[in-house]
């Protein structure tokens, strides 16, 4: 049975992830800021983008997602290992993005990623420290261009 501190750790955790999808919808690039560590290391190369520090990948996220019109970040329910004030998490995503290309045309691709996460319990609650993906597949409509495909 789990503890009340159990219980609030996996939910805070929970509200994190859930935070994070919303958050990078969007395109409110500064409130990462209230969801990773100040020194988090990001790693989204698994599906063809960059790495770095979060100033570095705030940026990065602006111009690499501006042209996106729409996506959903959707996220299963974590697979937690919490011990203390330090976890680690894997959960799957489910990430469908619809592009225009500035001449009114839409396409969307499909991507599914596993996120693994390391997070660290801070005096403003649970924070995202390390992120990195694994692919699973991206899947593209026909008209779609520049999007890379497994």
């Amino acid at each position: 049975m789990m503890s009340p501190q159990q219980m609030s750790d996996r939910l805070e955790i929970q509200d994190l992830f859930t935070r994070y999808c919303f958050t990078i919808d969007d395109h409110d690039w500064q409130a990462l800021d209230d969801l990773f560590t100040p020194d988090a290391r990001i790693d989204y190369t698994a599906t063809g983008g960059a790495a770095g520090t979060l100033p570095e990948m705030k940026e990065w996220l602006a111009g690499a997602l501006g042209a996106c019109g729409m996506s959903q970040h959707m996220v299963s329910l974590p697979n937690l290992a919490i011990s203390g004030d330090s976890a680690t998490s894997r959960m799957i995503l489910f990430n469908p993005m619809m592009m225009e290309d500035g001449q009114g045309n839409q396409s969307t691709f499909f991507c599914g990623v596993w996120y693994h996460d390391r997070l660290v319990r801070t005096a403003d609650g649970w924070r995202i420290a390390e992120r990195s993906q694994k692919l699973a597949y991206m899947h593209a409509t026909p008209n779609a261009k520049g999007v890379r495909t497994v």
